[in-house]
């Protein structure tokens, strides 16, 4: 594998303004909601950073950086769905999150899988 052209979990919200005083860019937090959504958009994959693979044409990069958060998500969605059985079976009847809950989980679940596996398809 390269390297990679972005830097490690840094974002760059675009031209650096100069501060008045110092005539020094100011410090750009990566952490930012803005600066975490710009770095989404330009084919982050789950892990923040994008695709590593060199030898993909870029759109096959993004669709395969969308296919890795969508199955971020889904383990997320699926833990979250094993906690709340586990509450149901084990904990008190107020602890349970309710029918609804756990249909809308398992709803996110098909979404989830739905948008992996269409990213993953072989582009035409």
């Amino acid at each position: 594998m390269n390297a990679s052209d972005f830097p490690h979990l840094h974002a760059y919200l675009g031209p650096a303004d100069t501060d008045e005083n110092t005539q020094q860019a100011p410090a750009c937090d990566p952490t930012t909601l803005v600066a975490t959504l710009r770095r989404i958009g330009t084919g982050a994959a789950a892990d923040g950073q994008a695709w590593p693979e060199r030898h993909q044409l870029p759109s096959r990069c993004m669709a395969l950086a969308d296919a890795d958060c969508a199955l971020a998500g889904l383990r997320v969605v699926q833990e979250v769905m094993l906690a709340a059985e586990r509450a149901r079976q084990n904990g008190a009847p107020e602890e349970y999150v309710g029918d609804r809950v756990m249909e809308g989980l398992m709803l996110a679940c098909l979404a989830l899988c739905a948008q992996a596996s269409s990213r993953l398809q072989p582009p035409l």
